[in-house]
């Protein structure tokens, strides 16, 4: 088809036959053939060399958090010989790349990189790339697109965080900063469940699956001290502003990371009907990937979600709850949550304490607070070392 140039040459040679009709002057007809038979000539030749090309592309890293930069490597390879090939790949909503090869030799792979800036956190879709071959006046085109789009996955800015809390550890009676924790449970069997996107399908019973004609998981008993629940409140009312969310995303993030990687088997919740078990690796990608999509959200029942969560028989060592303003539905999920877990830490988006942090803290909580402009390290571990200097000696 003709490109922008040769919609042009058209224009022009139409223009030219007007005043030729006008005038009868023999050279503007010349000129006026001359630019149609271009342009016709330049979408033989590209029909002619139409591209039979295969595109590759390759993301990397794998995981990529708000602010960082991922490279994108395209591979290109023709069966055929290619003079003034043109590739453009598009990542949805952040930008494209073009690249302008003079010439691709045939079998001849072509590389070529480019560097995206990944930030907000989201989703995106990259491509599927386009291959343009024009003729030497770039008056015609042949457009031929490739088949696969990929996804660029942008998880929330995480920070490395300090300390964790005191949790009982195998006797009841004695308090420990490090309990004995296990990423994959205990040995002894449990129950059966329905099979959850993430899950091991080395854990899948057979002969319970033939039966019930779905995947079901042998869960396995995990130990009480090594079991977490990290809470995102997505209460659209408990933020003052977007920023504050986006840093309580951020402490959400930092805190399943953090307790994934010290032995935890954390459970996220951020909206959904039930939460996210972070017990393999795969999992924590999940848990990650649905953080990095969380939006807040107007008109939440926050207390009834929770009184049903607990009803799904959650409990363990540590509660973490995330959120902006703690009012009074804050602190009313607090009473209701805590009561099933040995320590509960509460993360505030705020520059200063307020009554009801300090509310929550007479009843036991660990509280910590940082403003949408600073970082929750500082505070995470200065908050973990008041919990120390006040443990009970085993």
């Amino acid at each position: 088809m003709p490109t922008l140039r040769g919609w042009a040459a058209l224009g022009a040679a139409f223009a030219l036959a007007i005043l030729w009709i006008g005038f009868g002057e023999q050279l503007l007809l010349a000129v006026a053939v001359f630019l149609v038979s271009a342009v016709a000539f330049g979408m033989v030749y590209v029909r002619s060399s139409a591209p039979r090309a295969r595109l590759t592309r390759r993301i990397s890293p794998v995981q990529v958090h708000d602010g960082d930069r991922a490279i994108v490597q395209l591979s290109l390879v023709s069966s055929r010989r290619l003079h003034s090939a043109i590739v453009e790949d598009v990542v949805h909503s952040l930008g494209t790349a073009s690249f302008v090869a003079d010439r691709v030799d045939e079998r001849e792979p072509m590389t070529a990189r480019y560097e995206v800036l990944c930030k907000p956190r989201g989703v995106y879709r990259v491509g599927p790339a386009i291959v343009k071959v024009r003729d030497p006046m770039a008056l015609a085109e042949s457009v031929s697109s490739g088949r696969r789009a990929d996804r660029l996955v942008v998880y929330p800015m995480v920070e490395d965080l300090t300390g964790l809390p005191v949790v009982r550890g195998q006797d009841p009676n004695v308090n420990s900063a490090r309990a004995n924790f296990s990423h994959s449970g205990g040995d002894d069997f449990f129950t059966l469940r329905e099979y959850q996107r993430g899950d091991d399908l080395r854990r899948v019973h057979w002969p319970s699956s033939a039966r019930q004609d779905e995947l079901m998981i042998k869960q396995l008993e995990m130990p009480w001290q090594s079991r977490a629940l990290v809470l995102l409140d997505i209460r659209a009312e408990a933020y003052s502003t977007p920023e504050s969310f986006e840093h309580a995303v951020r402490g959400t993030a930092s805190a399943v990371r953090h307790l994934y990687r010290h032995g935890f088997s954390p459970t996220l919740w951020s909206g959904g009907a039930r939460g996210t078990t972070v017990s393999t690796t795969q999992a924590y990608g999940l848990a990650l990937e649905e953080l990095a999509t969380v939006q807040p959200a107007a008109g939440l029942d926050f207390g009834s979600l929770m009184a049903r969560l607990r009803r799904d028989g959650l409990a363990g060592g540590a509660l973490v709850m995330v959120t902006g303003i703690l009012d009074g539905d804050g602190i009313s999920v607090f009473k209701t949550l805590s009561r099933d877990y040995y320590k509960t830490i509460v993360m505030t988006v705020s520059e200063r304490e307020n009554e009801a942090l300090h509310q929550v803290q007479r009843a036991g909580a660990v509280a910590v607070a940082s403003g949408p402009a600073s970082h929750w390290a500082p505070s995470w571990k200065d908050a973990m070392e008041k919990t120390w200097s006040t443990a009970t000696a085993g």
